[in-house]
């Protein structure tokens, strides 16, 4: 079923509306990114998680012989990894919506017309 010219312009408004910002999504990874606080907002809560365990067990062991190094050095090397790994986590998310959204505009529609029809 094709949709219809104001079914696109609704979906795209939906996907404005909840499509995650780079601009925010980057202002995370600089100020907060060794808590993994930009993975949670971009909806990779499980690997923040890992990240915010790491630096914290990272820190709390730099008094024992700098061990917490072992943790803090892969910390570091993932947030530089991350800084380019952000759009195109964003983008992912929102082919995704976009789909979903579509979807669901799709049997909504064909709802309504059953109901009409």
């Amino acid at each position: 079923m094709a949709l219809t010219t104001e079914q696109q312009i609704l979906i795209e408004q939906r996907l404005t509306n909840e499509k995650k910002s780079i601009g925010v999504a980057y202002l995370l990874w600089f100020f907060f990114g060794g808590l993994g606080v930009h993975r949670f907002y971009l909806g990779r809560s499980g690997s923040g998680i890992a990240m915010l365990i790491m630096t914290v067990l990272g820190f709390l062991l730099l008094v024992v012989y700098f061990l917490g190094l072992i943790l803090l050095i892969p910390v570091m090397i993932w947030l530089l990894v991350d800084a380019f790994l952000i759009p195109g986590i964003i983008d992912r998310d929102a082919k995704a919506r976009r789909l979903a959204i579509t979807q669901e505009i799709s049997l909504l529609t064909a709802a309504s017309g059953a109901l009409q029809g």
